[in-house]
């Protein structure tokens, strides 16, 4: 297949495309990968035995997932999606990526992201997805209610695509779900310093949750629908 053309930022486009600056500056595109590219995708995902988000790293992953990084990563996607968000040349800043392919339901408490992150982008790669709205990506305007939506909410499913601007109000969540979820991160950071703290943070967490993983989803498993942290 031709890996060059995994991700367009033309795609993003779209007459369906939703861009919003208020509350805070957000983007959500549908289809942004090709769908003759999904058996690849779903076969060079890496195969994390533990929950939640993890630092990527080329060796977890096959080539097709390693060339999306990539051009997720670079300079001129940043300038596509920073030009949405009314964020100047985003792409001089440094990028740390995190990947999912399970979640427990400790996860997608609301909260802001931290004061190191410029911008988020979050693409998703479910080949399907419940009759549900569990684990379903929502934008709020509050951070105490996980139904008070700005925007529809987002299935996690093959091509979709949510990107926001890093704001003091930009509640995001979803609610409880246990199973596989499949998204890629890239989050544009302040400094490089950030990037090595994150990652060195997330290195620990993996290892971690490989030996307390069932501890890690016991200490979920009845958190309320609304429960949030501040970052």
């Amino acid at each position: 297949m031709n890996t060059t053309v995994l991700l367009d930022p033309a795609r993003l486009d779209r007459p369906d495309t939703d861009v919003r600056q208020h509350p805070f500056p957000f983007l959500i595109a549908h289809g942004q990968l090709p769908d003759e590219s999904r058996s690849d995708l779903e076969r060079d995902f890496p195969k994390y035995s533990s929950a939640g988000f993890f630092p990527y790293d080329p060796a977890d992953c096959g080539p097709t997932v390693n060339a999306l990084v990539q051009q997720m990563t670079t300079p001129q996607f940043a300038s596509a999606v920073g030009r949405y968000l009314e964020i100047e040349n985003l792409g001089q800043y440094p990028t740390l990526v995190t990947l999912c392919r399970t979640l427990n339901k400790r996860h997608g408490t609301i909260h802001t992201d931290s004061r190191s992150k410029v911008a988020t982008a979050l693409l998703y790669l479910n080949t399907q997805w419940p009759d549900t709205s569990d684990g379903c990506l929502r934008f709020l305007n509050r951070v105490d209610n996980i139904d008070d939506l700005i925007a529809p909410e987002l299935k996690p499913l093959y091509g979709e695509f949510a990107v926001f601007k890093r704001c003091d109000n930009s509640f995001h969540g979803h609610l409880p779900y246990e199973g596989e979820r499949r998204v890629i991160q890239v989050a544009w950071l302040t400094s490089e310093e950030e990037k090595l703290r994150k990652t060195k943070r997330g290195k620990f967490s993996r290892g971690f949750k490989k030996l307390f993983g069932v501890l890690d989803r016991k200490l979920g498993a009845g958190r309320d629908r609304n429960a949030s942290h501040r970052k």
